[in-house]
């Protein structure tokens, strides 16, 4: 990739955060945009990137605000703890500091993609799980790919409005109400029979650096989502996901060979996931799919539900496929971190 589309990259990503309401996370990605030269290995790495390096792929730019965001909360560096504060004053001479000074504590953040393991892409999956229960009646098996640390798979126990629909647990620490356009999800209930994850990098919370870093994708001008994945994970605390390490593609060839309990719907999910996906893996994920839905009955329904991004500048979709039969509906649009809806049915 060029020097200049890694440059894009950044300019485009800043972009996206001023549209989301982010000046601090706009702020800090354009200033380690305009710091950007080769006197670091950050740099260097960074400029010299092998891969697509934006938001829809790689994800560079964000795994530099993660690192960014990390020493601010470590109190490493004070200025970057002043900017994080929300004082924007020099932001750019601040990082431009902290990416000499910390050359080697943000290089490792450039080894992996974030993993924001978003609680708020938890509303559109669960519009689709309300969909499918009333068109079924039957509790669910879940099986979550790209999981990160297996937050959403406690999704059944966080709370919900849908539009006019209400779900899950009214007590719940965990409460999503996303700006909703369209008519309401159907009134259903939503049952768990059994649950299970993989991601090829899981986080493990009970880790407090792995904690850490998970926190540390979160973007610090989002109070309200920070104050949701603290809630999530004090929830993951007590019902801990059953999250495996593993590649997806192996995992659900795995999974779906399995004998399938009659009277439950099993459910593969994934959100803004699929493009982190080498293709030959997507393909494999499809093929299994696609064998186990020709085995598919109405007392063994099979489903794939899956919120991803469009490749139109921040916009995902809620797709799902079900068998018997393998039809497939476009349900939702809306904001990748689940923020807004625009639900179609």
């Amino acid at each position: 990739m060029s020097e200049t589309a890694v440059r894009d990259a950044f300019h485009n990503q800043a972009l996206f955060c001023d549209r989301s309401g982010t000046p601090l996370t706009a702020a800090v990605v354009r200033a380690i945009e305009a710091a950007l030269d080769r006197s670091t290995e950050t740099g260097r790495r960074t400029l010299d990137w092998p891969g697509d390096a934006r938001g829809a792929a790689d994800s560079v730019p964000l795994r530099l605000a993660g690192g960014m965001h990390a020493l601010a909360r470590s109190g490493a560096d004070v200025g970057l703890t002043r900017l994080y504060a929300g004082d924007l004053t020099g932001a750019e001479a601040v990082v431009a500091d902290a990416l000499r000074r910390f050359d080697a504590e943000l290089l490792p953040w450039l080894d992996s993609p974030p993993q924001t393991n978003e609680t708020g892409r938890a509303g559109p999956i669960m519009a689709g799980l309300l969909t499918l229960a009333a068109e079924h009646g039957l509790p669910f098996e879940l099986i979550e790919l790209g999981a990160s640390a297996g937050l959403n798979l406690n999704l059944d126990r966080f709370g919900y409005r849908l539009g006019d629909a209400v779900a899950g647990d009214p007590a719940s620490p965990v409460q999503l109400a996303p700006d909703w356009e369209g008519a309401s999800p159907p009134a259903a209930a939503v049952r768990v029979a059994a649950r299970c994850a993989v991601d090829q990098a899981p986080i493990r919370i009970a880790d407090p650096a792995q904690r850490e870093r998970l926190i540390a994708y979160c973007w610090a001008d989002q109070p309200v989502r920070m104050a949701r994945l603290e809630a999530a994970l004090a929830l993951a605390a007590r019902h801990p996901p059953a999250l495996e390490q593993g590649d997806a593609a192996g995992f659900t060839e795995g999974r779906l060979a399995e004998p399938q309990a009659e009277g439950v719907c099993r459910l593969l999910y994934h959100t803004v996931f699929w493009t982190y996906l080498p293709p030959d893996k997507q393909a494999r994920i499809r093929a299994a799919l696609a064998r186990a839905g020709r085995a598919a009955t109405a007392d063994r329904p099979l489903a794939w539900l899956r919120y991803e991004l469009n490749g139109e500048g921040g916009v995902a979709e809620l797709h799902l496929q079900s068998w018997p039969g393998g039809a497939e509906r476009h349900l939702a649009t809306g904001h990748p971190h689940g923020s807004r809806v625009k639900w179609y049915g």
